[in-house]
């Protein structure tokens, strides 16, 4: 028996090893007929690790929705919505996670180098897209979010700027993985909207060095407060000489305004 290994199936099972993702999915249990109406979900943990930055993360989402990120220098779970702080305090599984990280940063280290040039990588060009968190109002505290996506491999940097003018204060990028083993990420940033703002959203994907860039300006805000007592004024006089008006036409009815 010829127990020679195919070089191309060790080089694709080490490209699985490298360059994608560890992910375990969830598998779809067989939907009973009388339950067809169903839909089916998908949980996903992926853990990655890489040579740029971020060099290492985990995330967990639920059809493609972020629900936790994973903080190794805390060794803790980072919630993305307040409201799933409880199931983030649950660290059982912390010591598998620690144990994937280390397989994944030794094969980086070792079998990398060892690579070099052999290996196709596939590469996506980011595209961005920034909108508010909260509807847009006027001198109200608000918060711009930065939506990258078609991003592989995730190594990337973000960089805001107010009327081109680098603006610091930016929360952590937060990376997480898709279905297809494709990445998207977020970067916010917390602000007060002014009528003639003009922000942007630069991203930079460190491996071939392309720049996505997006612009946002106010549209379609709400009415502010002092907007609203305007207009609410403006109501109430525009009411009240209506009722002026009438009462002077009910009363010149009544008699002859002028004599002949």
């Amino acid at each position: 028996m010829d127990h020679e290994q195919n070089p191309g199936a060790v080089l694709r099972w080490l490209l699985h090893l490298l360059w994608l993702p560890h992910s375990w999915v969830v598998p779809a249990a067989p939907t009973p007929e009388w339950r067809a109406d169903l839909q089916n979900h998908t949980f996903r943990h992926t853990l990655f690790c890489q040579e740029g930055s971020p060099g290492l993360g985990l995330t967990e989402t639920y059809d493609e929705d972020l629900l936790f990120s994973f903080d190794f220098s805390q060794n803790t779970r980072v919630p993305r919505l307040p409201e799933f702080a409880r199931w983030a305090q649950d660290q059982g599984d912390s010591t598998a996670i620690l144990f994937d990280k280390n397989v994944c940063e030794s094969l980086i280290g070792e079998v990398g180098p060892q690579l070099e040039g052999k290996i196709p990588v596939s590469r996506g060009f980011p595209v961005a897209e920034v909108f508010t968190l909260k509807p847009l109002e006027f001198g109200k505290p608000n918060t711009l979010v930065c939506f990258i996506s078609n991003l592989f491999p995730p190594t990337l940097s973000v960089n805001w700027q107010h009327h081109s003018v680098p603006v610091e204060g930016a929360g952590p990028t937060v990376v997480s993985a898709l279905n297809g083993l494709t990445f998207q990420a977020f970067s916010y940033l917390n602000f007060t909207p002014e009528p003639y703002d003009l922000y942007s959203c630069m991203v930079t994907h460190e491996i071939d060095r392309y720049t996505a860039i997006s612009y946002w300006v106010p549209q379609n805000a709400l009415p502010s407060d002092l907007l609203e007592n305007v207009l609410c004024g403006l109501a109430f006089s525009l009411g009240v000489l209506g009722i002026i008006v009438g009462v002077a036409l009910f009363i010149c009815s009544l008699k002859p305004c002028s004599d002949d």
